[in-house]
């Protein structure tokens, strides 16, 4: 039962991911180049990096693929309400909900002690990407026009820089949530487990591409000028640099969706106020409180899910499975004449 429960979770956990978080990394990608080229090239070009970067992480980990995002999250056997966290995520995936995919699948194996610093650090996380990206734009829209695509003749090469950036972005993307699927897994995979891995990883991809993102790609449709070869690359920069800080920062896991949300908000204040002078905060507000409204709603069925599991089951607070207490015979005392 414990392998056909780590065969569903990591199914489920691995499609979720793919379906609901690309949207962070590749969402601008698709956005800007799925009129350029065939979907199959983007799907070759991602999982090319896909392949360098979880081989990369194997090979220097020992056999760990999480980039060493589990040392606060011990093995455990996964049982079957482990695999009801990543289904959770499927189902919210397919409504358009951003949920941390972070908070739900590694939430219901870390402990309660745990979460509430992946808790902290995401929400750190989505403040400081807002006031970021505020500023960033802000100072971006005094020289660039964001409204208008650049011109044909530089085109060019904001693509191959925006191909650049996005490689680099989908690297460091990956040395984060990989983790959430890995902690399904043994922490030490043998060759053949990471080719089924990768394989898994990689016909994923295809999917999602063949779908141009899907329903939460809209997430990125909504906001402005992101079909723009130019401001998608802002976008990827200014989003790989705050990843990368946070990586840097400890190896505590955190919601990376959080964070892209809290960039595509920021900018998207600042180019409302920055490139009118009266402003246009009527129209953009309705836009970043429905993505937070988002946020909120997948963090209460995160917290809720991984609650259920830590107080419902026999899995107690900081993450392991209780075990029974040993009973010790006390020994009779025989009264001594």
């Amino acid at each position: 039962m414990t392998e056909l429960f780590t065969i569903v979770g990591f199914t489920l956990a691995g499609f979720s991911v793919i379906a609901n978080d690309s949207v962070q990394t590749l969402g601008t990608w698709i956005a800007s180049n799925r009129e350029k080229f065939k979907w199959t090239t983007l799907w070759a070009a991602a999982s090319t990096v896909l392949i360098f970067t979880i081989v990369y992480g194997w090979y220097s980990g020992n056999g760990d693929i999480s980039y060493g995002r589990l040392t606060k999250i011990p093995y455990i056997e996964p049982q079957w309400y482990h695999a009801v966290a990543p289904l959770a995520l499927v189902l919210l995936t397919r409504r358009g909900i951003p949920v941390s995919t972070s908070f739900l699948v590694l939430s219901a194996f870390a402990s309660t002690f745990v979460l509430e610093k992946m808790l902290m650090k995401s929400i750190m996380g989505y403040g400081l990407a807002a006031i970021v990206a505020y500023v960033l734009w802000l100072i971006i829209s005094r020289f660039v026009n964001e409204k208008e695509d650049v011109s044909q003749g530089s085109k060019k090469f904001w693509r191959v820089f925006q191909w650049m950036s996005t490689s680099f972005l989908w690297h460091t993307w990956l040395s984060h949530d990989v983790a959430n699927i890995a902690v399904f897994l043994p922490r030490q995979l043998t060759v053949v487990q990471l080719v089924t891995v990768i394989a898994f990883f990689v016909a994923g991809l295809a999917y999602i591409f063949y779908k141009q993102g899907g329903a939460i790609q809209q997430i990125v449709m909504d906001k402005q000028s992101t079909k723009y070869v130019r401001s998608a690359t802002l976008i990827d920069l200014g989003y790989a640099f705050l990843l990368l800080y946070f990586k840097e920062l400890n190896n505590i896991p955190m919601s990376t969706t959080w964070v892209f949300v809290g960039l595509l908000c920021g900018r998207e204040l600042a180019l409302n106020t920055g490139l009118t002078k009266k402003g246009n905060l009527k129209s953009v507000f309705p836009i970043v409180a429905k993505d937070f409204l988002k946020l909120i709603v997948g963090l209460l069925v995160s917290v809720s899910i991984v609650l259920a599991i830590h107080y419902g089951t026999d899995q107690d607070g900081d993450g392991t499975l209780e075990t029974p207490p040993i009973e010790v015979p006390t020994p009779e005392l025989v009264p001594v004449e």
